[in-house]
């Protein structure tokens, strides 16, 4: 009887040991991923009306027509992240790196504001000289010049607005210059200042 009485109670012994331990197992992995979601999640403030015409507006809603804000995308033709960036777009910036490029949100912003720069400097005759005026029914803005050379390049908008709009670009997911002036017009890009030569600093491990 002794005998049983002590094995129950070892028994018992156990089970608490190991419910403690499973016990503290658990919390210490809850606090690691709960550290590795601050230091590898970068999350910016999401797309929504309320953020109206400012420039945060503006990258979340051309984030939000790119891949839907998915920093993570990579669409058939191999474009990546939440911009949508092609591989040689990047290398003009200083990122030669493209999977480095994907896993890290932190850069797909700077990236994206390092090549609004450029294209702002490319198109820096073309804001002022048809800034205001109407091609096809649309009035033409420096929002609408920066996300129509987002999607184009600097080239295709030069071609698109010299031409007052005879010369058109679409891509192949059917997206045109046109549509781009139309959808991102008017919102504030003054934060952007013109950069002739304009390289991502960046450290990769």
């Amino acid at each position: 009887m002794k005998k049983n009485i002590g094995k129950l109670l070892s028994l018992v012994l156990t089970i608490c040991v190991l419910s403690v331990v499973i016990f503290v197992a658990q919390q210490d992995t809850e606090k690691i991923n709960k550290k590795a979601s601050v230091e590898n999640c970068y999350q910016p403030e999401a797309f929504s009306p309320h953020l109206g015409k400012t420039f945060t507006g503006f990258k979340e809603a051309l984030g939000f027509k790119e891949s839907q804000n998915d920093y993570f995308r990579v669409n058939q033709f191999g474009y990546l992240g939440k911009y949508q960036f092609g591989k040689s777009t990047l290398k003009l910036i200083g990122i030669h790196h493209p999977n480095h490029f994907l896993n890290n949100p932190e850069l797909q912003e700077k990236a994206f504001i390092a090549n609004a720069q450029r294209n702002k400097w490319v198109l820096r005759r073309d804001i002022k000289r048809f800034d205001g005026k109407f091609i096809n029914g649309i009035e033409i803005t420096e929002s609408g010049i920066l996300a129509a050379a987002h999607l184009a390049g600097p080239g295709g908008v030069k071609k698109y607005l010299r031409s007052y709009g005879e010369k058109g670009f679409a891509d192949a997911n059917g997206a045109t210059i046109k549509y781009y002036m139309k959808k991102f017009s008017g919102y504030d890009t003054s934060l952007i200042k013109p950069l002739k030569r304009v390289k991502v600093n960046y450290f990769r491990a």
